[in-house]
Order: C-alpha cells, then structure tokens, then sequence
C-alpha cells in the first residue's frame, strides 16, 4: 500500500467519523424533544443519549468504510457515468 493511499483511507475514516458525529447532534436534538414529550427528566434524555451515540456510532462505520472502499477502488468518471 502507498503512502497516498493510505491518507487517503485514513482522510475516508475521519470524515465518516465527522459523519457520525454530525448524525449524533441530529438524533440527539430530535430524539430528546420525543422522549421529553413521554418520560420524564431523568430516563428522557438518556434514552435519548444512548439513542443518538448508537446512530453515531453505525454512521461513522458505515459510512467510513463506504468512503474508504471508493478511495482504495478508484474507478473512471466520464460524462457522469461510471467505467
């Protein structure tokens, strides 16, 4: 593996992690004004938590690994389709 393919599964990876967080914030925000709705103070907002840092987690791997797969199989983009 060369050097610049290595930065740039590693530069995939970040940006899925940056992904994941994003998705985390998202989730946090809705899923805290749902479950504030039903439960109250104590158990709403940790289900929340708990809810936005497992869609966290996934988006990150998910998506990390979906970069990083397009980075190291590079393939030819002419006239918008693929070759």
């Amino acid at each position: 593996m060369e050097r610049s393919s290595r930065a740039d599964s590693v530069s995939a990876y970040a940006i899925g992690v940056g992904a994941g967080l994003v998705a985390l914030q998202i989730t946090w925000l809705i899923v805290n004004r749902l479950t504030s709705l039903v439960w109250g103070p104590p158990a709403g907002p940790t289900v929340a938590f708990l809810t936005a840092i497992v869609v966290g987690i996934i988006v990150s791997i998910v998506a990390g690994r979906r970069l990083a797969r397009s980075v190291n199989n590079p393939q030819r983009v002419t006239n918008g389709t693929r070759t």
